[in-house]
């Protein structure tokens, strides 16, 4: 009996932290910040299945535009992430870091957007996409 109630024990523990690592809302969270070293990164982004945080230059109408970066994430929380710029960004640019899946393409770990596809493409929640928008410094 006392080997069950410690088996018990442990399953709703196990369940309760699955439970709370799963429940927080995928989001990114970001700062204006320097790109001279060539990279822009996140603080923290949580994302609802393993994916990538997508940087796309955007402007004033706070549309997704052009690749200009990307990296991979894991399901759940991710801190610090960093992507390499694959183009050069100025001070004053502003970049959209987006959460995309890994979704539809035909390979998995191989990051495969093109503007407007749907291969890896962004993650939307109620609607809206799971983004945050910096300005190079």
């Amino acid at each position: 009996m006392r080997n069950f109630i410690l088996t018990a024990a442990a399953a709703v523990t196990a369940t309760g932290a699955f439970a709370a690592s799963h429940s927080m809302a995928p989001m990114v969270e970001a700062m204006d910040q320097s790109v001279a070293n060539g990279v822009v990164s996140a603080e923290m982004i949580v994302a609802p299945q393993n994916g990538w945080m997508v940087v796309h230059r955007t402007d004033a109408d706070m549309a997704p535009g052009p690749v200009v970066g990307y990296a991979p994430l894991r399901e759940g929380e991710n801190v610090d992430v960093a992507a390499i710029l694959t183009e050069d960004v100025a001070p004053g640019d502003m970049l959209m870091l987006m959460v995309h899946g890994e979704d539809g393409g035909m390979t998995t770990g191989q990051f495969e957007y093109t503007l407007g596809a749907k291969e890896d493409g962004p993650i939307r929640m109620d609607g809206n996409l799971v983004m945050k928008i910096v300005t190079a410094k």
